[in-house]
């Protein structure tokens, strides 16, 4: 079997489970947290380094990929896997979220999304059909399906048009998608922030007895509460024998919260946007390396952490080479950010196994 999910540990006091995910290109052992690599590149790190970060499964963007190079390149190199010469399973978004970030350069229609390219002006017209195209050609191990991501705020009737379009996108989709034996097929449930259409469009989603399920429209602006609201409602709807993603979140807490309420798969641009931007994740804080308190700090940013910046380089050298703008900062600063977040789910994978998951990550879940 291409796919398969089992279920092995489950917390006795929350909804937290421990899975393996099974794809044709390896094993996925939930809760995991996935790196965002959306132009078939995890920015500023190498296939080699993010094995050595102990990522599993990485993301690449069906839009973005459509743009530059077009699938029909990345076929021809023999899928994304050869073409980034990342052995491991991958995941590819439909292009749903541009729906929601490029707001401004998109129209949408029952027929699908037509965008402006940012690239050459030229009109793109992105239907669930020519979603699922790019992606069969892409190769991904798990495709999502191809979904309207509505903003934040937006009114009650527009969210419910958007969660009713998205299920019929994603009849479309199945009938569209031609490679199921090596591809699986993920629905993303919607409806906002409102929790009658998001029940609604979990119950219609699982009529279709898909390979995963997805929850996303989520981290588009809304607060945490009503993230973690969400995601406790609708994740115990969601079949317990199917992996199941919480998309776009990859904060601690919000990640420790998910998986008490039986989430599984994450994924968020943090760790290397963050990066860009100086800042290291360090047990849960921010830190800036641009402050003037590491310029003489020759101890490791964590040397409890076995990531390669951790274990040979120094808080002083990390802030020289940020402060110089030099881009091995940004590469080791990526490298220990998303050791750190993939860290984060493995102890919590561990602890749901122990059987105190409940107690070490209490403080997340109050």
């Amino acid at each position: 079997m291409s796919f398969n999910f089992t279920v092995e540990a489950e917390c006795q006091h929350t909804d937290a489970r421990v899975g393996v995910f099974q794809t044709p290109h390896g094993v996925v052992h939930t809760p995991r947290f996935m790196p965002v690599g959306t132009l078939a590149n995890v920015k500023t790190v190498t296939p080699a380094q993010l094995q050595d970060c102990q990522a599993e499964m990485v993301l690449a963007n069906t839009y973005h990929l459509h743009l530059q190079p077009g699938e029909d390149i990345v076929a021809a190199a023999g899928g994304l896997h050869k073409f980034m010469n990342w052995q491991g399973p991958i995941l590819t978004d439909s292009g749903g979220f541009q729906v929601f970030s490029l707001s401004e350069i998109r129209s949408i229609s029952e027929e699908g999304v037509l965008f402006r390219s940012p690239r050459d002006g030229d009109m793109i017209n992105l239907t669930p059909e020519k979603s699922m195209a790019i992606q069969n050609q892409l190769g991904a191990d798990v495709i999502m399906a191809f979904d309207e991501c509505a903003p934040y705020p937006a009114t009650y009737e527009e969210i419910k048009l958007a969660g009713e379009r998205t299920t019929r996108w994603l009849e479309r989709c199945i009938k569209a998608h031609d490679r199921a034996d090596v591809q699986a097929l993920f629905g993303i449930v919607q409806g906002g922030v409102y929790l009658d259409l998001r029940q609604k469009s979990a119950r219609e989603l699982i009529q279709f007895d898909l390979p995963g399920y997805a929850i996303g429209g989520v981290s588009v602006g809304e607060p945490p509460e009503l993230i973690e609201k969400i995601v406790k409602a609708i994740t115990p709807l969601l079949p317990p024998q199917k992996p199941r993603y919480l998309m776009g979140v990859g904060t601690y807490k919000e990640m420790a919260q998910a998986v008490a309420a039986g989430m599984d798969l994450f994924d968020c641009v943090i760790p290397t946007r963050l990066a860009r931007h100086s800042v290291a994740l360090v047990r849960g804080e921010r830190w800036n390396l641009k402050n003037q308190k590491f310029k003489r700090d020759f101890t490791p940013l964590d040397a409890e952490c076995p990531c390669y910046a951790c274990q040979n380089f120094s808080r002083a050298y990390l802030s020289h080479l940020v402060r110089s703008q030099e881009i091995l900062g940004y590469t080791l600063l990526s490298i220990h950010n998303i050791t750190e977040l993939i860290r984060f789910t493995q102890k919590m994978r561990q602890a749901i196994i122990d059987g105190d998951f409940a107690t070490k990550f209490a403080h997340y879940l109050s």
